[in-house]
């Protein structure tokens, strides 16, 4: 039915929409029933936030490799802990929504304007009486124990963080370190400074891509080993000494004319290696980023902000050209990290 009030149509309620008469539940006449219900709602929260617990110690416990039933018995148990938990979850609730918070029906009226402030306050009213027939309040033991597995849902996301990329204290550092040999990355054969002439640029990585462990296994292999290989990349050059322009502190960084550098741009990352012998440049194929090795790696032209990392040299007592360290400055494109780069740079100068 409808009303008008200053000329505005209301439109009532209708008195019997045809519900079915409420009947109460068994846990709104049986205190033992409730109280019963309350302890297996918190029972599935508290299994829960085991499950969760579970899903992190699993997540660094389980090796990878290993496998269950053909399946990858890392991925089968954190599907099984955080589907298992959600699952609970997700029960529990909807069992206190069922069994124990209040199922009388409610009327909300609708207006075509803001709510006057009498029904805001009814509105508010509603809800507070919502929260108290809900036992939020008057069941400690449900709302803990959601509570707590609720909190504990976090974890797994944190966790799964973890796998989005290596920690910022990995950026600076590549798989090079001191005495490692120098190889060629087509036939991963050592060099010699013989082996290089003057005006020559060779595509190199270092030895540990092709070393075994005492069991014959490969000490790198499957995704670890393309990630090292594609950070520590070099290119190896020969040129007169007498056209090398060493800054303070690399006077040794070379052998008779050879020097080291890192394959990947300072730019985008892209791989280098076209080498004009004759001005020492090499050019980033992506974006023309020029860098002259015999200055350091120095940019001369391009986008790219920072010189090519150099890699110190050495040759061990076999004759074989090894690296005498790590890269001292930072294998990586220059967007991540450039004010932290140039501020480095700034203070060895």
């Amino acid at each position: 039915m409808s009303t008008k009030d200053n000329g505005v149509a209301i439109t009532e309620p209708v008195k019997d929409p045809g519900l079915p008469e409420h009947l109460p539940r068994p846990t709104d006449v049986d205190p033992a029933q409730a109280r019963r219900s309350e302890r297996q709602i918190s029972a599935m929260f508290g299994i829960a936030t085991v499950l969760l617990l579970a899903f992190c110690v699993a997540y660094f416990a389980i090796d990878r490799s290993e496998t269950f039933l053909g399946f990858s018995a890392s991925n089968f148990t954190l599907g099984a802990t955080l589907g298992g938990a959600l699952l609970l979850m997700g029960v529990g609730i909807i069992q206190w929504a069922k069994k124990l918070m209040g199922d009388h029906e409610i009327i909300e009226m609708r207006h075509a304007v803001a709510s006057s402030d009498e029904d805001r306050a009814a509105v508010l009213e509603d809800l507070n009486t919502g929260i108290n027939e809900s036992g939020f309040g008057r069941r400690p033991m449900i709302r803990n124990s959601l509570l707590g597995a609720m909190g504990f849902l976090a974890l797994p996301a944190v966790v799964m963080l973890r796998d989005l990329g290596p920690l910022p204290h990995d950026e600076d550092k590549t798989v090079w370190k001191k005495g490692m040999r120098v190889v060629n990355d087509v036939s991963g054969t050592p060099i010699k400074p013989s082996d290089l002439e003057v005006g020559s640029l060779v595509n190199a990585e270092p030895a540990i891509m092709y070393e075994t462990d005492a069991d014959g296994q490969p000490v790198l292999e499957g995704t670890a080993l393309l990630q090292a290989k594609s950070k520590a990349a070099v290119i190896m050059v020969r040129m007169r000494p007498e056209d090398i322009t060493p800054s303070k502190g690399r006077e040794n960084w070379g052998i008779d004319g050879i020097l080291c550098y890192s394959k990947i741009c300072t730019h985008v990352g892209c791989p280098i290696s076209l080498y004009e012998q004759q001005t020492h440049h090499v050019l980033c194929p992506c974006h023309q980023s020029t860098f002259d090795l015999a200055d350091n790696g120095k940019v001369i032209f391009g986008p790219a902000h920072r010189p090519l990392p150099q890699l110190p040299l050495a040759v061990d007592s076999e004759g074989y050209i090894v690296a005498v360290s790590d890269f001292p400055e930072i294998v990586a494109p220059s967007y991540p990290r450039l004010a932290h780069d140039q501020k480095k740079l700034d203070e060895k100068s």
